[in-house]
């Protein structure tokens, strides 16, 4: 297996165990006036329904929200500016020391390198902000679906 290929599997893998672990991660409630277990499920179903229909956030389709695309095809071009930055530059050196056309192969060579490096900060910093923003939805649901079971006498945590 490439190593690209091993750092896509990784990343998809990691991605998708940590959503599923942020729509596992509703607040607990505690029947703090004694309610029975089939009282407190009803409550649970109703205020994980107002939860929904107030903050517009389906807990459910945000666990199964596919996660950011990666891979060595997506990208904004990073690796072909870079070649293209690299041989330009390859070439000035190139012609300053007699051979402009081996100074732009190696300063493409180098050039992609580069363009490379920075798809996958790019990626990187892409799947941090795809995650922040999950779990930023997930705190506003759990905060709305906390408050109702508070308002119905539960102690949650």
């Amino acid at each position: 297996m490439k190593k690209s290929t091993k750092y896509a599997v990784i990343a998809a893998l990691t991605a998708s165990l940590s959503l599923e672990g942020i729509a596992q991660s509703r607040p607990i409630a505690y029947p703090a006036r004694g309610q029975s277990p089939q009282q407190q499920q009803q409550d649970e179903g109703a205020c994980y329904g107002w939860a929904k229909s107030n903050t517009g956030i389906d807990p459910t389709q945000v666990a199964n929200a596919p996660p950011p695309p990666s891979g060595p095809a997506v990208g904004g071009g990073e690796r072909v500016q870079g070649a293209a930055r690299g041989a330009a530059g390859g070439a000035i050196i190139g012609a300053i020391a007699g051979d402009a056309g081996k100074g732009a192969a190696i300063g493409a060579a180098t050039g992609t390198m580069v363009g490379g490096s920075r798809a996958r900060q790019n990626r990187r910093a892409a799947a941090a902000n795809s995650q922040a923003q999950t779990q930023g939805a997930m705190d506003t649901f759990n905060r709305a679906f906390a408050a109702c079971m508070s308002g119905r006498g539960y102690t949650v945590n």
